[in-house]
């Protein structure tokens, strides 16, 4: 058998034997929606800034990001509480992470609650717990807490990652993908969940990139259940965790450079950053096809999932790799829909997929795409992190 011959189970494909399965997805939000159109107005009031060369620098940015609407936490009853948060130099390190530790959790209870009913298992039979967050600090930490909202049992083995930011998401998949392959009989819950309140701040001409982040980033939640040989007639599995690898681009540190401070997070992005994506992708993405047996020439083939950290990315990575227009389609309609939300936004983009998938005839799809692709996010280092893929729904 050959790597693009699909294993067929009951009429349907079926993962290949001892490799990782998606089974299941689930997200979750804040209850404060905010529209993009008003959300310059809106900012602007609650910080109590009338700068009118900033005002007009983040009506610009609202529209270059493509994005639509947003979930967050924040809200006009959070800054009547702390009303702190929105006044320059004050130490409110300790009132964002009260915010920050519950919402989270809330978010990612409700995330995997949704997925683990998808998945059609009760939750006392997760057996390993994979937790992505880079909006809180405690100890013990938000693993734990998510573990007792579920009612996991207390033998579930967890794995915190913190701070790992844009590209959290695909990283936890990797672990997630390695726990579940290595652990015969495993089911591995990952969990997502971010708000942008750790870094809320008033506009300032000092820091431009907190513009950039008013009107890009965005709050929720996601969820995967993750597991090999799944079981007839129960567990649906949605697309196999193929092969995974990580990269770093050497001295690149301080091109997503991020201080937790006593203002709560601060972050720096220098301008180089789709540059640096550009010149890397190529390699990085022919380096996890040849697994499949594709090539530099097949990219139009697969299909893209990839984490929209911003307009301006996804637009380097289609033109580098000559995309077809469609190929990103589910990435830019989850930016347009929730904003960069960090870690969670992989999640958005393989739903959407999903859907998108649901509406093609099959003999569309046997045209000219294989059911193989790449589950792709860039964040902190430069770290690349990516994952060869089959969709097993198509």
């Amino acid at each position: 058998m050959g790597f693009g011959d699909a294993v067929l189970q009951g009429g349907k494909k079926a993962a290949s034997p001892g490799k990782a399965s998606i089974m299941a997805l689930g997200k979750a939000f804040p209850h404060q929606l905010v529209m993009q159109e008003f959300l310059v107005d809106g900012y602007f009031k609650n910080t109590n800034c009338d700068d009118p060369v900033l005002k007009q620098k983040l009506t610009r940015l609202c529209k270059t990001t493509t994005v639509k609407t947003r979930y967050v936490v924040m809200s006009e009853e959070i800054l009547k509480k702390y009303p702190e948060l929105a006044i320059e130099g004050l130490p409110t390190v300790k009132q964002r992470l009260d915010i920050c530790n519950s919402a989270v959790t809330q978010m990612a209870v409700e995330a995997s609650w949704t997925c683990i009913k998808k998945w059609g298992r009760p939750p006392t039979e997760i057996t390993h717990l994979v937790y992505v967050s880079s909006s809180e600090a405690r100890l013990p930490g938000g693993d734990l807490y998510l573990a007792k909202g579920l009612g996991l049992r207390p033998d579930t083995q967890r794995v915190m990652l913190y701070f790992s930011g844009c590209s959290g998401g695909v990283a936890g998949l990797r672990v997630a993908k390695d726990i579940a392959e290595n652990n015969p009989g495993s089911r591995v819950l990952l969990a997502t969940s971010e708000t942008t309140i750790i870094g809320f701040k008033p506009p300032s001409a000092d820091r431009p990139y907190d513009l950039v982040g008013v009107a890009l980033f965005g709050d929720g939640a996601g969820a995967m259940v993750i597991g090999s040989n799944p079981v007839q007639e129960i567990e649906r599995p949605l697309f196999e965790l193929h092969t995974a690898i990580q990269h770093f681009v050497p001295d690149t540190e301080k091109i997503i450079d991020g201080q937790l401070t006593e203002e709560g997070i601060s972050f720096k992005l220098e301008r180089e950053l789709p540059q640096i994506i550009e010149d890397n992708i190529d390699e990085f993405c022919v380096k996890l096809m040849r697994v499949a047996g594709y090539s530099r020439k097949d990219f139009n083939k697969l299909f893209w999932a990839v984490h929209p950290g911003g307009p301006a990315i996804l637009n380097r990575l289609e033109k580098k790799l000559e995309l077809s227009p469609e190929k990103l389609s589910a990435s830019r309609r989850a930016l347009a829909d929730y904003g960069n939300a960090s870690s969670n936004t992989i999640v958005y983009v393989l739903e959407y997929m999903l859907e998108e998938n649901n509406k093609i005839t099959r003999r569309e799809s046997e045209a000219e795409d294989s059911d193989w692709g790449l589950i792709l996010a860039f964040g902190p280092g430069i770290t690349l992190e990516g994952i060869l893929t089959r969709n097993l729904t198509a």
